[in-house]
């Protein structure tokens, strides 16, 4: 087994699949980390279990936490709807109430943590600037900025153990070479979950911005997407 230990950040999703079969690829041995948040399309959590399953990681757990506490996304917040049908999907500058706040900044905390204690010193993101809903927690500055911070904050690096590197390895990739290099590594696109408001039978329902833009990228890469579409 590798010696070289990352965390991964796993969603459920299309992108985090691909980004743990990129972290597999270049020779990690992936900890998978996924967290149950309070999201409307906890299914995602299912997905995530099994996508790590399925490519190898040699742990994955389920960090519990509830950011339905501060809502303010129609992801956290059952009173605010999440858009269907947007005209504009990809196009608008405004960020859309899909967006939770500081999700990232959070998620990575928690897995700079574990690395930290895992004696790991690389972390994978799924994030993605070029198809995607305009969330500024997705940006390259954004990550850069997190990855000085980590060299800052933590015993690891100030005492000069490593140094931390947060890899984001689709971040200039459209969601079709997102899908035609995960084809390539082996990720099984069926058990992945991408749908911000799944129907009670957990399928997707093809009209939000996730979905349409996952449908986008699979009909760009001349594939056929494997989930359920209601």
């Amino acid at each position: 087994m590798s010696e070289k230990k990352a965390v991964v950040l796993l969603s459920g999703g299309l992108d985090s699949a691909t980004t743990l079969a990129i972290a597999w690829r270049e020779g990690f041995a992936c900890h998978a980390l996924t967290f149950r948040y309070g999201q409307r399309h906890a299914r995602e959590v299912d997905a995530a279990k099994n996508v790590a399953r399925s490519l190898g990681a040699v742990e994955h757990r389920v960090a519990q936490i509830d950011l339905r506490a501060f809502g303010g996304s129609a992801l956290t917040d059952a009173q605010i709807q999440v858009p269907k049908d947007r005209a504009d999907l990809g196009e608008s500058t405004e960020i859309p109430v899909t967006y939770v706040p500081a999700r990232n900044t959070i998620f990575l905390s928690y897995a700079l943590a574990w690395a930290e204690v895992l004696g790991a010193f690389d972390l994978f993101l799924g994030v993605n600037s070029t198809d995607y809903s305009g969330y500024p927690d997705c940006r390259a500055e954004f990550i850069a900025a997190f990855e000085k911070m980590a060299n800052l904050a933590t015993a690891a690096a100030v005492q000069g153990k490593g140094r931390y590197q947060v890899h984001t390895p689709i971040i200039a990739m459209t969601k079709a070479q997102i899908i035609r290099l995960g084809t390539k590594l082996g990720v099984d696109y069926s058990l992945t979950h991408s749908c911000y408001d799944p129907d009670p039978a957990g399928r997707s329902c093809g009209r939000c911005d996730s979905c349409r833009l996952r449908l986008k990228g699979f009909a760009e890469a001349g594939l056929w997407d494997p989930v359920e579409y209601g």
